[in-house]
């Protein structure tokens, strides 16, 4: 079977506009996290959110079509590019792939709600002015899937070209899928984008409605605190995450910077509630992704950090930290964090994200801080790395991620080994 390596990243997110500035930001705690400005909150019980600031689509597209995109798919875009290039198959002057590979390069995408606020406009103008004044660009911009259209299109990749709509869990299972397009393959090489913006008044009205969200208005720095006692919900991110995931032999042969290798994933589904987890479909998820490293390097990963899912929901942190006590067997847990309480829950651009500041602290030698810990919730009893980055030796690393409907993912990045 094929191996699979990262070698291209990007994001953008309320911490930064690029991975360095991203990265940089959550190591040293630096909270994006901040009272809404992108609508008028004002009444609303949830005031904060992780807002992407002074974004400008017209930098990454052209003005006659950021009309035709949703903001989910203008942030995709920006990431997409930055993943790209950074790969070394385009350059900021040629943005197209070349002709000889682009049959063999997909792209595949995960977004949890798609064009929200595209959605949730044209609803309303739909209502008070008529079904004429509708935009005709109303569904091709809020189209969960467009976020792969749009930039198959402005990258030339003519492989599959997929989306994943499975919640807070979609760009994990977008990763996941590319993995295993290329170990079977279907192509050579797959660029993976995550992609959310559904901070607009309905979905926060949504969320809200349902009790997930933090109400601490009044100091929204503080307000994402995962597995602190006193956390009360998660608070809202947007952003996105890139990856450009290739054959490993391909990247040797044109000399491509390797971040990691990709040597195991899992997924699973808890059939049990749509919102509420349970234990076992977080541990069945990590324990698949753990049979598959085995299967390729033939024994069981030592696990050096967990990039937890940790939104800073009350049941959500106890039941994770319970499934990674569990895989472990409460011997050896290796080191976790969560980065939500810097950048919010991104939603489906999650695991893009996390997985890219998971690469890097895998590269960089320091994990990430869980920050916002002042009271560690006793039945939250594993090492969090509170409030202050560490630098550790990382050799092997995972990261979760989970959504309503119960669906689970899970991947484990390795340093690349000859």
């Amino acid at each position: 079977m094929r191996r699979v390596v990262v070698t291209g990243i990007g994001t953008i997110n309320s911490t930064g506009h690029n991975v360095k500035d991203s990265f940089e930001a959550v190591v040293n705690g630096v909270c994006g996290i901040d009272t809404i400005t992108l609508f008028d909150a004002s009444e609303f019980s949830v005031k904060i959110a992780g807002e992407v600031k002074d974004f400008d689509p017209t930098t990454v597209m052209d003005k006659k079509e950021v009309k035709k995109a949703d903001r989910f798919i203008q942030l995709g875009i920006k990431a997409a590019l930055e993943a790209m290039i950074d790969s070394g198959y385009i350059t900021q002057e040629n943005k197209k792939v070349d002709a000889s590979i682009a049959d063999r390069f997909g792209m595949i995408s995960g977004s949890g709600i798609g064009g929200l606020s595209t959605i949730e406009r044209n609803s309303v103008v739909c209502e008070t002015k008529g079904s004429r004044k509708v935009s005709p660009f109303f569904i091709p911009s809020s189209l969960a899937n467009m976020l792969s259209g749009f930039i198959s299109i402005e990258h030339n990749l003519r492989g599959p070209s997929l989306a994943h709509v499975t919640a807070c869990a979609a760009s994990t299972h977008a990763l996941n899928d590319a993995v295993k397009t290329i170990m079977i393959g279907g192509a050579d090489r797959v660029l993976v984008v995550g992609a959310e913006s559904a901070v607009c008044a309905a979905g926060v009205a949504g969320f809200a409605a349902m009790k997930a969200l933090s109400t601490r208005n009044d100091d929204p720095k503080k307000s994402s605190r995962p597995f602190d006692i006193d956390r009360d919900g998660f608070v809202m991110g947007e952003g996105a995450g890139a990856l450009v995931v290739e054959d490993l032999e391909i990247a040797l042969a044109r000399g491509a910077k390797i971040y990691a290798e990709i040597i195991g994933f899992g997924e699973s589904g808890d059939a049990n509630h749509i919102t509420s987890p349970v234990m076992d479909g977080p541990l069945r998820a990590m324990k698949a992704a753990f049979e598959m490293a085995k299967n390729i390097t033939g024994e069981y990963p030592k696990i050096d950090y967990i990039n937890a899912h940790g939104t800073s929901t009350p049941v959500g942190d106890k039941n994770e930290t319970a499934a990674i006590k569990a895989l472990f067997d409460g011997k050896d847990i290796p080191l976790v964090s969560s980065t939500k309480g810097q950048i919010g829950h991104c939603l489906g651009a999650a695991g893009a994200i996390e997985a890219i500041f998971t690469i890097k602290a895998l590269n960089e030698g320091i994990i990430p801080p869980t920050i916002n810990i002042d009271n560690q919730d006793p039945e939250c009893d594993l090492d969090y790395v509170a409030n202050i980055a560490r630098k550790a030796n990382l050799t092997t690393v995972m990261s979760n991620n989970f959504g309503f409907g119960g669906t689970n993912g899970s991947v484990i990045f390795r340093k690349y080994i000859k």
